[in-house]
Protein backbone atom coordinates (compact mmCIF):
# COMPACT_ATOMS: atom_id res chain seq x y z
CA UNK A 1 0.00 0.00 0.00
CA UNK A 2 1.21 3.38 -0.72
CA UNK A 3 0.44 6.22 1.74
CA UNK A 4 -0.73 9.83 -0.26
CA UNK A 5 1.41 12.49 0.27
CA UNK A 6 -0.40 16.06 0.30
CA UNK A 7 2.66 17.88 1.26
CA UNK A 8 6.26 17.64 2.11
CA UNK A 9 8.88 19.67 2.73
CA UNK A 10 12.54 19.49 5.02
CA UNK A 11 10.73 19.94 8.16
CA UNK A 12 6.99 18.70 7.59
CA UNK A 13 6.06 15.46 6.08
CA UNK A 14 1.54 15.70 5.06
CA UNK A 15 -0.40 12.70 4.92
CA UNK A 16 -3.35 10.85 3.89
CA UNK A 17 -3.92 7.96 6.96
CA UNK A 18 -6.43 5.40 5.42
CA UNK A 19 -8.75 3.86 8.11
CA UNK A 20 -8.27 1.00 9.68
CA UNK A 21 -4.41 1.21 9.40
CA UNK A 22 -2.62 1.87 12.81
CA UNK A 23 -0.80 5.26 13.45
CA UNK A 24 2.44 2.85 14.75
CA UNK A 25 2.58 -0.66 15.43
CA UNK A 26 1.10 -1.96 17.92
CA UNK A 27 0.01 -5.36 19.20
CA UNK A 28 -1.46 -6.82 16.41
CA UNK A 29 1.86 -6.75 13.82
CA UNK A 30 -0.60 -5.31 11.15
CA UNK A 31 1.18 -2.81 8.81
CA UNK A 32 0.92 0.87 10.59
CA UNK A 33 1.36 4.10 8.93
CA UNK A 34 5.12 4.77 10.50
CA UNK A 35 6.27 1.76 8.61
CA UNK A 36 4.63 2.36 5.55
CA UNK A 37 5.80 5.72 5.08
CA UNK A 38 9.39 4.94 6.04
CA UNK A 39 9.57 2.40 3.86
CA UNK A 40 8.18 4.38 1.22
CA UNK A 41 10.46 7.36 1.35
CA UNK A 42 13.45 4.82 1.46
CA UNK A 43 12.18 3.62 -1.83
CA UNK A 44 12.40 7.39 -3.17
CA UNK A 45 16.00 7.91 -1.97
CA UNK A 46 15.67 8.97 1.44
CA UNK A 47 18.69 6.64 3.43
CA UNK A 48 16.77 7.04 7.18
CA UNK A 49 13.82 8.81 6.80
CA UNK A 50 12.54 10.62 10.32
CA UNK A 51 9.52 10.55 11.32
CA UNK A 52 8.04 11.99 14.50
CA UNK A 53 4.67 11.56 15.10
CA UNK A 54 3.20 14.76 16.74
CA UNK A 55 -0.59 13.52 16.94
CA UNK A 56 -2.77 10.40 16.16
CA UNK A 57 -5.48 9.41 14.70
CA UNK A 58 -7.79 6.14 15.68
CA UNK A 59 -7.05 3.52 13.76
CA UNK A 60 -10.54 3.07 11.90
CA UNK A 61 -10.67 6.95 11.55
CA UNK A 62 -8.82 7.91 7.87
CA UNK A 63 -7.95 11.37 7.06
CA UNK A 64 -5.10 14.26 6.94
CA UNK A 65 -2.21 13.29 9.29
CA UNK A 66 0.58 15.49 10.33
CA UNK A 67 4.18 14.04 11.17
CA UNK A 68 7.21 16.01 11.42
CA UNK A 69 10.77 15.11 9.54
CA UNK A 70 13.15 16.60 11.74
CA UNK A 71 13.55 16.67 15.78
CA UNK A 72 13.76 20.22 15.82
CA UNK A 73 10.18 20.46 14.13
CA UNK A 74 8.92 17.46 16.62
CA UNK A 75 9.55 19.41 19.47
CA UNK A 76 8.01 22.58 18.17
CA UNK A 77 4.87 21.26 16.75
CA UNK A 78 4.37 18.99 20.01
CA UNK A 79 4.39 22.44 21.68
CA UNK A 80 2.12 23.61 19.61
CA UNK A 81 -0.15 20.55 20.14
CA UNK A 82 0.06 20.90 23.48
CA UNK A 83 -0.42 24.60 23.91
CA UNK A 84 -3.90 23.72 21.39
CA UNK A 85 -2.09 25.68 18.50
CA UNK A 86 -3.29 23.06 16.38
CA UNK A 87 -6.95 23.34 14.66
CA UNK A 88 -8.38 20.36 13.43
CA UNK A 89 -11.73 20.05 12.18
CA UNK A 90 -13.22 16.31 11.20
CA UNK A 91 -16.46 15.36 9.35
CA UNK A 92 -18.85 12.76 10.73
CA UNK A 93 -21.82 11.18 9.87
CA UNK A 94 -24.33 10.09 12.82
CA UNK A 95 -27.31 8.35 13.25
CA UNK A 96 -30.36 10.92 14.02
CA UNK A 97 -30.29 15.15 13.77
CA UNK A 98 -29.78 17.17 16.19
CA UNK A 99 -32.17 19.74 17.52
CA UNK A 100 -29.89 22.20 18.16
CA UNK A 101 -27.99 22.66 14.66
CA UNK A 102 -24.57 24.19 15.90
CA UNK A 103 -23.90 23.44 19.68
CA UNK A 104 -20.70 23.20 22.22
CA UNK A 105 -20.46 19.97 23.78
CA UNK A 106 -18.56 19.78 27.44
CA UNK A 107 -18.36 16.67 29.20
CA UNK A 108 -15.73 15.08 31.34
CA UNK A 109 -14.24 11.43 30.15
CA UNK A 110 -12.86 8.75 31.96
CA UNK A 111 -10.46 6.03 29.97
CA UNK A 112 -11.63 2.64 30.36
CA UNK A 113 -8.13 0.71 29.52
CA UNK A 114 -8.75 -2.19 29.85
CA UNK A 115 -11.01 -2.29 27.07
CA UNK A 116 -10.10 0.29 24.92
CA UNK A 117 -12.96 2.72 25.82
CA UNK A 118 -13.60 6.00 27.07
CA UNK A 119 -17.07 6.64 28.78
CA UNK A 120 -18.74 10.30 29.99
CA UNK A 121 -18.58 10.49 34.10
CA UNK A 122 -19.11 13.26 36.45
CA UNK A 123 -16.67 16.16 37.06
CA UNK A 124 -14.88 15.39 40.26
CA UNK A 125 -14.49 11.38 38.82
CA UNK A 126 -10.79 9.84 39.75
CA UNK A 127 -8.75 10.27 36.36
CA UNK A 128 -11.30 12.60 34.93
CA UNK A 129 -10.32 14.94 31.62
CA UNK A 130 -12.53 17.49 30.29
CA UNK A 131 -13.04 17.11 26.85
CA UNK A 132 -14.62 20.01 24.53
CA UNK A 133 -16.13 20.03 21.03
CA UNK A 134 -18.14 21.98 18.41
CA UNK A 135 -20.40 21.03 16.08
CA UNK A 136 -22.14 22.01 13.12
CA UNK A 137 -25.20 20.82 10.97
CA UNK A 138 -24.19 20.37 7.17
CA UNK A 139 -27.12 18.58 6.18
CA UNK A 140 -29.91 15.83 6.73
CA UNK A 141 -31.20 12.86 4.76
CA UNK A 142 -33.69 10.03 5.45
CA UNK A 143 -32.83 6.67 4.59
CA UNK A 144 -34.94 3.17 4.89
CA UNK A 145 -32.75 1.41 7.39
CA UNK A 146 -31.05 3.66 9.69
CA UNK A 147 -33.92 6.44 9.31
CA UNK A 148 -33.04 9.93 9.80
CA UNK A 149 -28.65 10.05 8.99
CA UNK A 150 -26.69 13.64 9.21
CA UNK A 151 -23.57 15.24 7.86
CA UNK A 152 -21.76 17.27 10.51
CA UNK A 153 -18.77 18.98 10.81
CA UNK A 154 -16.57 18.83 14.07
CA UNK A 155 -13.83 21.33 15.81
CA UNK A 156 -11.73 19.66 18.56
CA UNK A 157 -10.95 22.05 21.04
CA UNK A 158 -9.76 19.36 23.05
CA UNK A 159 -7.73 16.00 22.11
CA UNK A 160 -9.05 13.08 24.31
CA UNK A 161 -9.26 9.21 23.79
CA UNK A 162 -11.98 8.24 21.42
CA UNK A 163 -13.58 11.95 22.15
CA UNK A 164 -15.05 12.37 19.32
CA UNK A 165 -17.17 9.04 19.63
CA UNK A 166 -18.17 9.27 23.06
CA UNK A 167 -19.22 12.70 23.51
CA UNK A 168 -21.54 12.37 20.28
CA UNK A 169 -22.95 8.86 21.40
CA UNK A 170 -23.81 10.64 25.03
CA UNK A 171 -25.48 13.41 22.94
CA UNK A 172 -27.84 11.13 21.15
CA UNK A 173 -25.97 11.03 17.80
CA UNK A 174 -23.58 7.88 17.44
CA UNK A 175 -21.53 7.83 14.67
CA UNK A 176 -22.59 5.61 11.56
CA UNK A 177 -20.52 2.44 11.52
CA UNK A 178 -19.35 2.93 15.32
CA UNK A 179 -19.09 -1.02 16.72
CA UNK A 180 -17.98 0.57 20.06
CA UNK A 181 -20.15 3.12 21.11
CA UNK A 182 -22.83 3.21 18.64
CA UNK A 183 -25.85 0.11 19.87
CA UNK A 184 -27.21 -0.27 16.01
CA UNK A 185 -24.00 -1.32 14.73
CA UNK A 186 -22.70 -3.06 18.28
CA UNK A 187 -25.07 -5.45 17.46
CA UNK A 188 -23.93 -6.58 14.00
CA UNK A 189 -22.03 -9.57 13.23
CA UNK A 190 -20.45 -7.89 10.43
CA UNK A 191 -17.46 -5.14 10.55
CA UNK A 192 -18.68 -1.42 9.71
CA UNK A 193 -16.12 1.63 8.90
CA UNK A 194 -16.83 4.25 11.23
CA UNK A 195 -18.05 7.46 9.25
CA UNK A 196 -15.30 9.83 10.79
CA UNK A 197 -12.90 11.22 8.59
CA UNK A 198 -9.81 13.81 9.61
CA UNK A 199 -10.86 17.10 6.95
CA UNK A 200 -8.69 19.65 7.68
CA UNK A 201 -5.76 20.91 9.52
CA UNK A 202 -4.36 24.04 10.60
CA UNK A 203 -0.67 24.80 12.10
CA UNK A 204 1.90 27.49 11.84
CA UNK A 205 4.89 25.74 10.05
CA UNK A 206 8.03 24.86 12.92
CA UNK A 207 10.06 26.67 10.62
CA UNK A 208 8.80 29.50 9.03
CA UNK A 209 6.11 30.28 11.46
CA UNK A 210 3.65 30.92 8.38
CA UNK A 211 0.21 29.36 8.77
CA UNK A 212 -0.53 26.65 6.98
CA UNK A 213 -3.05 24.54 6.46
CA UNK A 214 -4.40 20.91 4.80
CA UNK A 215 -7.50 18.54 4.04
CA UNK A 216 -8.54 15.54 2.74
CA UNK A 217 -11.89 14.31 1.55
CA UNK A 218 -13.42 11.11 2.74
CA UNK A 219 -13.53 8.08 0.47
CA UNK A 220 -16.74 8.05 -1.99
CA UNK A 221 -18.65 5.31 -0.11
CA UNK A 222 -21.53 4.96 1.66
CA UNK A 223 -23.17 6.77 4.13
CA UNK A 224 -20.46 9.59 2.81
CA UNK A 225 -21.92 9.45 -0.87
CA UNK A 226 -25.19 10.51 0.39
CA UNK A 227 -23.69 13.85 0.70
CA UNK A 228 -22.13 16.65 -1.18
CA UNK A 229 -19.27 17.25 0.32
CA UNK A 230 -16.80 20.52 0.24
CA UNK A 231 -13.54 20.95 0.18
Amino acid sequence: MKIKILFQDKSIIVVEKPPKMPCQSDKTQDEDLMGVLAKQLMENGVKKPYLGLVHRLDRPVGGVLVLAKSKEANRILSKQISEQGFTKEYLTVVCGKPAIPCNELKDYLKKLVTINMSKVVPKDTKNAKEAILKYSLINTTNTDEYGDVSLLKIGLKTGRHHQIRVQLSNAGLPIWGDNKYNKIFVKKKEWTQISLWAHKVAFKHPMTNALVNFSSLPYDEYPWNLFTINK
